[in-house]
This record gives C-alpha cells, structure tokens and sequence, in this order.
C-alpha cells in the first residue's frame, strides 16, 4: 500500500488514504486531538506518545525527540538531507515494509515532517494495537511465564533472522497484547541489513540491560536470570 504526499510550503505530510481521505484533516499535535476531545490515553518514553480515537480508530501519535548529550543542544531538531532521509519518512515506509513480510509491527498511518531552514522537526502516527502493554511496565505488576519469555525470545528471532535491525530494543518497545502476541515498535532509526551475529548479539544485550536496568530502579519488577535464559531458549529454538 503506497502513502500519498502532499506538500504545505515546508510542511509534508505522508498518509495512508484508506485512513484519511483529506491529508487536510490529520492533527499531529495532542493540542489539536485534545480540541476534539478524542485523547484516550498516552504513554511516556523519550517523549510522549498520545493515543486519540479516529472514528472508531485507536491511533497512536509521537514526537521525534532527540536523546543522549545532542539533546541539550536541541531537543527535537535533526538536520535537513531531504524528505526520503527524514526520520519519520524512514520509519513509515520500514514499518510498512515489515508488515508486507508478515512480522509483527503497529501499522503505519501517517507522518508529518517540518522543514525549519537546514533543520526539520517530525511526528509519526500508527494503529495502536489493541489491547498491548509493554514489557516494561507489564513486568513491574506481574510476572510472565516460561512460555510467554520463549515466544518474545522467538518474536525477537523473526525480526533478526530477516535482518531487521531495531536501534532501540528495549523492554518497553515490546508489547504483548491480549492473546499472548508480541509486538516491537518504534522502529526510528531501524532498518535492514546483512544478518550477523555481531549485531544481533548487540540488540540482545541492549535488551538485557534494560530489563536490569528496571529491575534495579523498581521495588518490584518480575524479572530473573532465568526468565532470560528462557528467551534465549526461544530465540535459539528457530
């Protein structure tokens, strides 16, 4: 399914017309969902992701903010090399990419990027997956079992296995939802590569160390080092 865009001086706009018919329509702001009354909730990251209601559509709306050091400098502004290099450009389509090949990712609606000069400013909006909760946040109520730790481990498999590379894997860009499926999302500044196992292994400590990284910062947090070994199982199992 291509996305159409459309261009408002040095605004762009890429969106799924299946979802919107009138690019005119979209919001990309919590300020312009909140006038129509339509935020349902919202999550805490990096940023914050809103999620709104669209005719019956739960959608989930995010900022591009800047993290480490360079965020100091400027929290939100990336340089200007053309719309197809912008973040939000990249994710839409990769994101899209990975839906044509069956892997488990939110599907994407549609992006906005703003050109400021030699810098751009950029939002995301994809379907929000019903009923899902993040690893992270799920594991500070309830523990999961063997089973749940060897399908997020095979989950993970999946995505590596057809050289998907996500920059930020951590527990909560994983979301289990309802009926036991994982997810990952926000795949900024992912994409596709050689698979090896340098990187793989990589993603996977990245992993590691956010779950300890929980675990040490909350009174509770259902996690052990078994629970890991149990995902290794399932990642190595395909």
């Amino acid at each position: 399914m291509p996305f159409l865009t459309k261009q408002y001086e040095n605004r762009f706009v890429l969106y799924d017309k299946a979802v919107f018919a009138d690019p005119d329509l979209i919001g990309f702001t919590s300020e312009q969902w909140a006038q129509q009354d339509a935020i349902t909730g919202f999550a805490e990251g990096r940023g914050t992701t809103f999620f709104v209601n669209y005719y019956e559509l739960e959608l989930a709306l995010r900022h591009y903010h800047r993290g480490g050091l360079i965020a100091r400098w400027s929290a939100d502004r990336y340089l200007w090399t053309g719309l197809e290099s912008s973040r939000a450009w990249r994710e839409l389509h990769l994101l899209q990419t990975l839906r044509e090949r069956n892997l488990p990712v939110p599907r994407p609606i549609a992006a906005q990027v703003i050109r400021h000069g030699m810098l751009y400013t950029a939002d995301i909006m994809t379907r929000r997956i019903p009923g899902a909760k993040a690893v992270g946040q799920l594991l500070a109520n309830e523990s999961l079992d063997t089973g749940h730790w060897a399908a997020m481990g095979g989950v993970i498999r999946r995505f590596h296995s057809q050289g998907v590379y996500h920059a930020d894997l951590n527990a909560n860009n994983i979301l289990l939802d309802a009926g036991g499926r994982f997810y990952l999302i926000d795949f900024d500044r992912g994409c596709i590569r050689r698979p090896r196992r340098s990187w793989q292994q990589r993603n996977l400590q990245r992993l590691h160390r956010s779950l300890t990284k929980l675990q040490g910062a909350q009174e509770t947090f259902h996690f052990s080092e078994q629970n890991w070994q149990d995902l290794l199982a399932g990642y190595n199992q395909l």
